[in-house]
C-alpha cells in the first residue's frame, strides 16, 4: 500500500462532537496535509444522533478547515485507513487511563497494518474532562453545555431533548 503523503484519519463516534474533538481536528489539520474525520458505526450501540445528523454537525463545525473532510465507516478502522490510503491515525488522550486502551489498539493496528502509524495528541487542559457522554448527560437535564460543545451542537442537543420530553 502506498500511503497518501500526509493523510490522517481521526475517528470516533462523535455523539455529539465536542469542543475537545474540534480542538483535536484543528490541530490535526495543521499537522497533516489532509484529515478525514471518520464517524465509526457500531451495530450494538444506540447513539443519540443518527448517522446523518452526526455527519451534518461535523461538516458544519469543520468548515473552517479546508483540508478536513467528514466520512463514515463500519468495521475496523485500520481497514478504512487502508481503503483511503491513509498513513496516520490520530487519537486524542484525555487522561492516563485513555493511554493504556489507546496503546493496545495502536499495537493491534500496527500488527494488522504496519504502514499506518498512530499519533497521540493530548487534549488541551480545558477539555481534559469533557466527553460526549458528559455533554449528553448535562444536556439531557437541561444544563448549559456551551462551554463544551459548538453552538450548532448545543442547538441540536436542545432540539433533540425537547422532542424526548
Amino acid at each position: 500500500m502506498t500511503a497518501i503523503a500526509r493523510l490522517a484519519v481521526y475517528a470516533g463516534s462523535f455523539d455529539p462532537v465536542t469542543l475537545g474533538h474540534l480542538d483535536l481536528i484543528e490541530r490535526a489539520s495543521q499537522m497533516f496535509s489532509d484529515v478525514i474525520v471518520a464517524i465509526g458505526f457500531h451495530p450494538t450501540r444506540h447513539p443519540l444522533f443518527n448517522a446523518e445528523e452526526r455527519m451534518g454537525l461535523l461538516r458544519q463545525v469543520t468548515t473552517p478547515f479546508p483540508n478536513v473532510t467528514v466520512e463514515s465507516f463500519s468495521g475496523l478502522l485500520i481497514d478504512f485507513c487502508r481503503t483511503k490510503k491513509a498513513g496516520v491515525i490520530v487519537r486524542g488522550l484525555r487522561a492516563a487511563t485513555d493511554f493504556e486502551y489507546e496503546l493496545q489498539i495502536a499495537h493491534a493496528n500496527a500488527d494488522l497494518c504496519p504502514e499506518v502509524d498512530t499519533v497521540f495528541l493530548p487534549t488541551r487542559t480545558k477539555h481534559g474532562f469533557v466527553s460526549a457522554s458528559l455533554v449528553r448527560e448535562i444536556a439531557s437535564h437541561g444544563g448549559d453545555v456551551s462551554r463544551y460543545a459548538p453552538p450548532v451542537v448545543c442547538a441540536a442537543l436542545e432540539t433533540k431533548f425537547a422532542k424526548k420530553a
